[in-house]
């Protein structure tokens, strides 16, 4: 079994900002994606800015990062 009385220290507002940092490490490592690999599968012919799954992991993590800092 988990116990996790260890954190009983840590403050919300600590808590908060570890999860924000980690959400913007999270985003610079996306950032540092090759685009070749970010566009996988697509010809380049057909490739459009909607088929960039570096976009939308950024867009994912902005979301959270937002919810995170409203709550």
């Amino acid at each position: 079994m988990l116990n996790f009385d260890w954190l009983s220290g840590v403050s919300q507002e600590s808590a908060k900002i570890v999860f924000l940092a980690l959400f913007v490490l999270i985003g610079i490592l996306v950032l540092f994606i090759p685009n070749e690999y970010a566009y996988e599968g697509v010809e380049k012919d057909d490739r459009h800015w909607w088929n960039n799954l570096k976009l939308w992991a950024i867009g994912v993590l902005a979301i959270l990062f937002l919810i995170y800092y409203i709550f």
